[in-house]
Parts: C-alpha cells; structure tokens; sequence
C-alpha cells in the first residue's frame, strides 16, 4: 500500500540550507556564531544540569522567564521561549496564521521566513529592499491588506546588515493596523551601535500591543547549540505562542546555560564589544580594497555580488562563507585570524 502523501505546500518549501561546514571551527564563517566559546561559568551550570538528564526539562521555563522578567523589569507572562527564535517564529505564525492570510516581509531577508509562513497555508507577500539593502517600511505598509495578519521586519536584517531606524518603524507602526502583528526580529540587536536604530522593545512598551520583538541566545551569548530564543509580547499574544509550542522542547542544560548566560551579561558583552571592532575593521578594509559593503549593525558583513556570489565563495576556500545565488555572500566575523584570511581572499579575487 502507498503511504499516505504529505502536504502539497512542502512542494514549494526548499529546505533550509545551513552554512557550509568548515574543516575547522575557525574557517566557519558561514552561519553567524559567536567565534568564542561560552564562559566557564555558563559550562559549569550547563554541565550540572546534565547530572538530571534522565528527568524531563521544566516546562514551564520558571527559572529562565524569572531572569529574563528581571533583565527587562517586565512580568514573567510577556515572555515565550522555544529552540530558538526561528521556533518561536514558527509558533507564533501557525498560532495566528492559516491558509487566505497574507504575511508581509522584506526580501531577501531571514531565509527561515518564508519557510514559516508557507508552512501555516498563509501567503507570503514580498517587498524587495531599497537599493542600499535598507527595508522599504514604505512600501511594506502599503502591501498590507485586509488579508494580512504578521509583518516580519528584521533589524538587523539578515543577511544584509542594516537596522531600521526608530523613526522609520514608528512612523510604520503608526499606520499599520492594530490587528495586523508587527514581528520585530532582533537577533542581532547586541551587536548595534547606530545610535538611531529601531527598538522594538520601546515600541513595544509604548503602546503598540500589536509589536513582538524576538530574542536569541545563539548569537552574543554564544548558544547557538543549544537553541534557545524568546519573544517578548503582549501578555496574551504570548500566552497563545506558549500554546502553540510543544512542551519539553527547550532543555534543562538550555535553560540553565541561559540563565548563567544573563547571570555573566557584563562579561559576555566585553565579547561583543570585540566582535564589533573587528566588524568595523573588516568593513573598512573591504571598502579599501573597492568593495560595496553596507552599513552592517550585526556580526557579519554583506557583499552584494550578484551573479559572482557562488565563484566568490568558492575562492574563499577553505574559509566557509554563506553564498545566496544570484545575489550576494554573507560573510560572519570571525576571530582576528580568520578575519585576516578572508580578506586576503577578498582582496585577490578584486585584483
């Protein structure tokens, strides 16, 4: 007997593409990660929760909505976590969306988007970046419809590098209507130094119930194995992404490591901090060598190369960088010697 078919929307999903592995952990630019590993603290309380391993994971996250409502002075019930925030994407997109919705999001930008959305049965609508690989707030506002139910906006977005402004998502939310959820993703927000950049999280807190602003441990924190993400929310916008979350999925040595992880904040953004200055030297140094390169606010810098995305890549070798075919190549800061080689790379395939 044939096996039942799945559904025909995975017909026209790829699946997702994860950067390429490297022959080593230091020629890994292709995926985003923290080049450091985690403090020996946040290892020592991840490494105790393995001692209960045979036990299910808190699945109410006590400990880690505790930390996280103390971090932002907020309470515990505007907070859903799951394995990262992708997941809590997902969630949220098949808590609010099914098939006759439409979900707004600039492109190119996360690849996980529009995965997540035609998962639900909704129809993605795609609004192209401004030339300067800026999101187009103006023109994403005008492709809402009756039908739509989310707009995504990343800042940064991923994988060009700039952040929206505060007064351009303002100015957005301020004519975007209050039904339609404005999904703010903000997994790259600890590397931001532009001081004009958008705050989800303030617009949040200043009346706009309908914003959701997702976080991540994989990025700064350095816990991208161990998938962690949250979103910040109206209470009951969050009480609904819990539901739609399977229990148990975020596991104790995650929670835990998270915890030690805010517990060490000050520590961890020294790290950050050192990320950011190499970010600004490999940016200067590309745009030395001839490059175009935009105003990157995460921990990796765009080349928009078009149809030399795939060659360039290849020349990278044995670095791993992220090719997008026909489009451009994202390429992760990595410690001060990888950086080095990469731009010894970029600077001979210019010449």
């Amino acid at each position: 007997m044939p096996i039942p078919p799945a559904r025909k929307v995975l017909d026209g999903i790829p699946p997702y593409k994860p950067g390429r592995p490297a022959d080593s952990d230091d020629l890994k630019l292709s995926s985003n990660e923290n080049p450091y590993p985690p403090l020996p603290g946040v290892m020592k309380r991840a490494t105790e929760a393995l001692e209960r391993i045979n036990r299910y994971p808190d699945a109410g996250m006590t400990d880690l909505y505790d930390a996280l409502g103390k971090k932002f002075d907020l309470p515990t019930e505007r907070f859903a976590a799951g394995t990262g925030s992708v997941a809590v994407l997902f969630s949220l997109l098949s808590a609010y969306c099914e098939a006759g919705d439409e979900i707004v999001y600039a492109w190119r930008s996360f690849e996980a988007y529009p995965i997540a959305a035609d998962m639900t049965g909704a129809t993605s609508v795609r609004v192209p970046l401004r030339p300067d690989a800026t999101h187009d707030l103006i023109a994403m506002a005008e492709a809402v419809t009756e039908r739509t139910k989310v707009v995504l906006v990343c800042t940064p977005n991923n994988p060009t590098g700039p952040a929206v402004t505060q007064e351009v998502l303002e100015s957005f939310l301020d004519v975007v209507p209050d039904h339609v959820l404005v999904v703010v993703d903000e997994a790259y927000v600890e590397f931001v130094r532009s001081e004009d950049a958008a705050s989800g999280l303030s617009c949040l807190l200043d009346g706009h119930d309908n914003v959701v602003v997702l976080r991540t441990f994989s990025k700064a924190y350095g816990l991208a194995g161990l998938r962690v993400g949250y979103a910040i929310a109206d209470p009951d916008v969050a009480a609904s992404i819990r539901k739609a979350t399977p229990p148990f999925t975020v596991t104790d040595l995650a929670q835990a490591a998270a915890v030690a992880s805010l517990e060490s904040e000050d520590e961890l953004m020294e790290r950050v901090e050192s990320i950011v200055g190499e970010r600004t030297r490999v940016r200067r140094a590309l745009i030395s060598q001839g490059w175009e390169v935009p105003d990157s606010q995460a921990n990796f810098v765009w080349l928009p190369l078009g149809d030399d995305a795939t060659a360039f890549a290849e020349a990278c070798a044995p670095l791993s960088v992220r090719p997008f075919a026909g489009d451009g190549v994202r390429v992760s800061i990595g410690d001060p010697a990888a950086n080095d080689r990469f731009l010894k790379a970029s600077a001979a395939f210019r010449a």
